[in-house]
């Protein structure tokens, strides 16, 4: 029958599809788990730039922000694209901008900010977070100005750093009583990103610490405060509380390269 041979074929390439959705490498996800340091839970999740496709993200074709993980993994799905992973991507403002720096698909959509001013930002030396071709870098703002010879595929400009080549930054002090939600990101020796979020108030001392003496990472960079969101669902973790502007993600595509069949003539 003409419906059979159409229709065979046809589950057999579904068939085909639905197994490659369903054996992604694990080294291409995001791997989340809990961490404790110092009496204090954090969710920290790694993924390896390498095989993993990790962007940042603000805004849709119209140029409207996301705001939020809702609205990005939407618009994901209209490409046949998973959200794998989220957090709040660096400091924006009232109308969801980004403060500093800001490259998305290579093209800088905000310049970087070398100024002075109020706020956790300018705490200085704030950082940037960038990936090119499949690496990830977390440098103190005046170091990438030195170092950067070319626009990267993705960056977000953030602060203050929490670790600047292995050292804490100056302005930590471990008896600080600035206690707060704080979520950061930094890169470890073998370059695998390590998103951490706390899951109750700390002090930038210690959440530094995390970085450098558990994570292992050399340079690591603060995100944002109370604010801090993040998508794992594997952690039961969906924030939409808050705002945001520039998103990081990890994303999977849904079909793998598998051909949809085409209608039989």
């Amino acid at each position: 029958m003409v419906l059979s041979a159409y229709v065979m074929p046809m589950f057999a390439k579904l068939g085909l599809t639905l197994f490659l959705m369903v054996t992604v490498p694990p080294e291409a996800r995001a791997a989340c788990r809990i961490v404790p340091h110092l009496a204090i839970d954090y969710a920290v999740c790694d993924v390896d730039p390498a095989t993993a496709s990790l962007r940042i993200f603000h805004a849709d074709d119209s140029g409207r922000p996301y705001g939020g993980f809702t609205a990005l993994k939407t618009d994901l799905l209209r490409d046949q694209t998973r959200l794998d992973f989220g957090m709040n991507g660096g400091m924006y403002e009232k109308d969801l901008s980004s403060v500093g720096l800001l490259v998305i698909d290579g093209v800088e959509r905000k310049p970087i900010a070398t100024g002075e001013g109020w706020g956790n930002f300018y705490l200085l030396p704030n950082g940037v977070f960038a990936l090119s071709n499949g690496r990830a870098i977390v440098r103190e703002t005046e170091a990438y100005r030195r170092s950067a010879v070319a626009v990267p595929d993705y960056a977000t400009q953030s602060g203050p750093m929490l670790v600047i080549d292995g050292a804490l930054h100056p302005a930590f002090k471990p008896e600080s009583d600035s206690l707060q939600i704080r979520n950061g990101v930094g890169v470890d020796a073998k370059g695998i990103v390590h998103f951490a979020v706390s899951l109750s108030p700390v002090r930038f001392h210690d959440f530094a610490t995390l970085y450098r003496d558990v994570l292992g990472c050399p340079n690591a960079l603060f995100l944002d405060g109370h604010i801090s969101s993040l998508y794992a669902p594997e952690l039961g973790r969906v924030d939409e509380t808050y705002p945001m502007g520039p998103i990081i993600a990890a994303t999977t595509p849904m079909w793998h390269g598998a051909v949809v069949p085409e209608p039989a003539p």
